[in-house]
């Protein structure tokens, strides 16, 4: 019997980070800057500084309000409510809400975008015939145009 405490025990200890059911997430706190690549198999949420590639192949990205991102994304999902300046591939969905700002290309299965967000790029719909886990450079290479 799983109590009420059990499942308390299996959330996330960050304050804010996503809670997903079934499987890990990490979260970037808005007092962390990073310069580099990060790549995972979990989910994440950054409400941090970033000037790199992000790449959680089949998971989701949340980008924080308070969170600066200068890079490439590719995920299953991409929740943006921060500032962006790099292309977003998102196999499934991206979801942009209206204190985002971005600046580079989307490609993605399905798209909301708020009323009040910036946005300056392209958008690619359609469904993507990437599979899901699939490695790195499979993920980089399906959402280059030819």
């Amino acid at each position: 019997m799983q109590t009420n405490k059990d499942t308390q025990q299996g959330a996330s200890v960050f304050p804010g980070a996503p809670s997903s059911m079934g499987h890990a997430s990490s979260y970037l706190g808005p007092g962390m800057n990073l310069k580099g690549e990060i790549t995972g198999n979990e989910d994440l949420k950054l409400d941090g500084k970033v000037e790199g590639m992000v790449s959680i192949g089949g998971f989701r990205l949340t980008v924080g309000p308070s969170a600066h991102l200068t890079g490439d994304i590719v995920a299953r999902e991409a929740m943006i409510s921060g500032e962006v300046k790099g292309d977003i591939r998102a196999c499934d969905r991206i979801e942009i809400t209206k204190s985002a700002s971005i600046v580079g290309d989307l490609s993605t299965a399905r798209i909301v975008i708020e009323e009040g967000a910036y946005f300056n790029g392209d958008v690619e719909i359609g469904s993507n015939p990437t599979k899901v886990g699939a490695d790195l450079d499979t993920l980089l290479k399906g959402g280059k145009k030819a």
